[in-house]
């Protein structure tokens, strides 16, 4: 397969990565963030970005609550709440939504650090339950994949998993829960299967990693571990 045939993969990614604001507040509460866009603040006296950010979820306590714990991060400045929408009620899935715009330190961000390695980000970024959802296309052949994530990784002290891949020579997406689980340990096995029957892989997620790990009574850090390798095998069978 040529270059031009193999390159272009658009992928949703699962990421997870230290001092980020949103994701402190959304590991701690029911709400949830959408990034819009990030622009460098340049009358800033320091190297500061502003993002615009629309927090949801299904109450008003949800929502407040997770405001409430973004102004208590170290890693947040001063949230401004914007009157204007930007974006399409869509963007959001929660009942109830709050824009603001936010000034914080651009060295907290991956987004530089994926574009590195060949990652360009297509859509908003999504975060719940602690983790980012990033729709992504890959510009580097199919096979450098699982390097260029490993990559992404080691740089930015990270934890990233697949959750879909579509190829443009099928355009069709290969979603994890189609793939053979021939190479998987019964606990890997039992953790993806539990995952995808209980809706963890669609968006919204129908079910958390908290809420997953207590239904099959293991800790959340060991239910992890099964899910990140089985997606590890599974995108990669070779």
């Amino acid at each position: 397969m040529s270059q031009t045939d193999s390159a272009g993969a658009r992928l949703t990614l699962d990421l997870w990565h230290p001092n980020c604001w949103a994701i402190e507040a959304t590991d701690h509460t029911d709400g949830g963030i959408l990034a819009h866009t990030v622009q460098q603040t340049v009358q800033s006296p320091t190297a500061s970005v502003n993002g615009v950010f629309t927090a949801y979820g299904a109450t008003k306590s949800d929502v407040e609550n997770c405001l409430d714990a973004v102004r208590a991060s170290p890693h947040a400045g001063e949230i401004q709440e914007l009157q204007a929408r930007i974006g399409h009620k869509r963007d959001a899935p929660g009942t109830v939504v709050r824009q603001f715009l936010l000034e914080y330190d651009p060295e907290e961000l991956v987004c530089p650090t994926l574009l590195e390695h060949g990652f360009v980000h297509s859509a908003p970024v999504r975060i719940e339950d602690g983790r980012e959802r990033w729709q992504v296309s890959f510009t580097g052949e199919r096979p450098e994949i699982q390097s260029a994530l490993d990559a992404v990784e080691a740089d930015a002290d990270a934890d990233v998993s697949v959750e879909s891949i579509v190829t443009p020579d099928s355009d069709t997406e290969r979603s994890v829960g189609g793939l053979r689980t021939d190479s998987l340990t019964p606990a890997q096995r039992r953790a993806f299967e539990a995952a995808r029957e209980a809706g963890y892989y669609q968006w919204p997620r129908g079910i958390s990693v908290r809420e997953l790990a207590a239904q099959m009574d293991i800790s959340k850090t060991t239910l992890l571990e099964h899910l990140r390798t089985a997606e590890s095998k599974l995108l990669d069978p070779e």
